[in-house]
């Protein structure tokens, strides 16, 4: 009986040494920030708008190529980017396997805590018009080709001729703008959720000039198949209101409805409509599709 006593004493012991917490509750000060592996940061002030944007670059742990490195551009950088960076570190671990030659990822975002600085990407993202208070798009477009591309290039060994840009919903809108407006900007666009319902489809003025040019880069364009109509759950009449006058499906597929009939972009626009997917999260599933597209960029 003895023996059965201090069995259970030191079984209890042990019990309570595994769900006892590793680090007493007054030791949480000596908790360290999560640091994303071979990234860096730095704020930038645009010399076009004169707006202070924060940089995260990520580069590849191999040996320079000799072309350089491909570069993947996020949007809303403060989010997307450490999920960007993550997939280019599971390319470089494979690329002896695959081939593909891994790409520095460049984020694009705001100088601030929040995962969205919603005002900024609204005066960011939104093409310009007449009547159009935010359309901010060009001057944007501006600084990342007078500012951001250069810093780049100056810092880093890059291939100029693989340049990719990913956004998603405004961020989205915002690929379009720059593929519809200056085509030869970047050699892959990846348009993931694109807001084409924006300003009543302002942003598709100037496709018809794009599909007669001679710059015909590689497109995806993705968007959630429950985006319209979402999965049940506490949305009030007014957000389901907002949603239906906002459709993403019916857009994006007579977009690439017209990249189909154009006999010239033949192979250049993938589209997908990603299953139970709804808005909020379906940029996940569309960057890491939009990488492996840009990974396989001839």
């Amino acid at each position: 009986m003895l023996r059965l006593a201090k069995a259970l004493l030191l079984c209890g012991f042990a019990l309570e040494a595994l769900v006892r917490p590793a680090v007493a509750a007054g030791e949480l000060a000596s908790w360290a920030p999560v640091v994303v592996p071979a990234a860096r940061q730095l704020d930038v002030r645009s010399s076009v708008g004169g707006h202070l944007y924060r940089l995260f670059v990520s580069v590849p742990d191999v040996p320079v190529p000799a072309n350089g490195f491909p570069v993947l551009y996020v949007l809303d950088g403060n989010a997307a980017f450490p999920v960007a960076a993550f997939l280019a570190r599971g390319a470089a671990g494979r690329s002896e396997v695959t081939g593909h030659v891994p790409p520095i990822v460049v984020g694009i975002g705001y100088p601030e805590a929040r995962d969205f600085d919603v005002p900024a990407r609204r005066r960011d993202y939104t093409p310009g018009g007449e009547g159009i208070a935010e359309g901010g798009a060009g001057r944007f477009l501006d600084f990342i080709e007078r500012d951001v591309k250069p810093l780049i290039a100056a810092n880093h060994a890059v291939d100029r001729s693989r340049q990719a840009i990913f956004g998603h919903s405004f961020g989205g809108l915002f690929v379009l703008h720059a593929l519809f407006t200056r085509p030869g900007s970047f050699s892959t666009f990846v348009a993931s959720s694109p807001s084409i319902w924006w300003q009543d489809k302002v942003v598709l003025k100037d496709l018809p000039a794009l599909l007669q040019g001679a710059i015909r880069p590689r497109v995806q364009i993705s968007v959630g198949a429950r985006e319209d109509d979402p999965p049940k759950g506490n949305y009030p009449p007014e957000m389901r209101a907002m949603i239906a006058s906002r459709l993403m499906i019916p857009p994006a597929r007579e977009l690439v409805a017209a990249f189909d009939a154009a006999p010239a972009w033949a192979g250049k626009v993938v589209y997908h409509e990603l299953a139970g997917e709804d808005h909020g999260p379906a940029w996940l599933p569309a960057l890491s599709r939009g990488m492996q597209f840009f990974l396989e960029q001839p």
